[in-house]
């Protein structure tokens, strides 16, 4: 497989001052440059631990069994150090997608990475779907 088959997600690590007020205020009003980044690419953010907690109440509510990471999720979300870092972390996504292509990647990391600084954005992290580069789901 080539390497542009694969997709990409972009997540971006906050101050907790800025975990705070993106999480009460998803369209980042707080902060205007990184507003207008994600408005000129049609990209919203979510934070980790909040998406993880929906995941667990998902699983609770469908039942766990059908959800292969539950165990994983919960743990990670119970534990105090964990929680903290993920309240930190907000997954970028794109005309509501989790993943996407390169080109858009590309454009994306470069604007968000000139936001990186003191005042909130601390560094950009890139992830891609080749397994390889993933741990996989751990096995029961």
């Amino acid at each position: 497989m080539e390497l542009t088959t694969w997709k990409f997600q972009l997540r971006i690590f906050v101050s907790p001052d800025l975990a705070s007020d993106l999480r009460a205020e998803p369209a980042s009003a707080s902060h205007a440059s990184l507003r207008d980044v994600l408005s000129r690419h049609n990209a919203t953010l979510k934070c980790q631990f909040d998406a993880f907690a929906d995941y667990v109440s998902e699983a609770e509510k469908q039942g766990p069994e059908n959800y292969p990471l539950y165990q994983w999720t919960r743990q990670t979300i119970e534990n105090p150090e964990k929680k903290a870092k993920y309240l930190q972390s907000f997954t970028v996504y794109v005309n509501g997608d989790e993943i996407y292509g390169k080109e858009i990647t590309d454009v994306l990391q470069a604007e968000l990475e000139a936001l990186v600084s003191d005042d909130g954005i601390r560094s950009v992290a890139r992830f891609d779907t080749n397994p390889a580069n993933n741990p996989q789901p751990p096995r029961r």
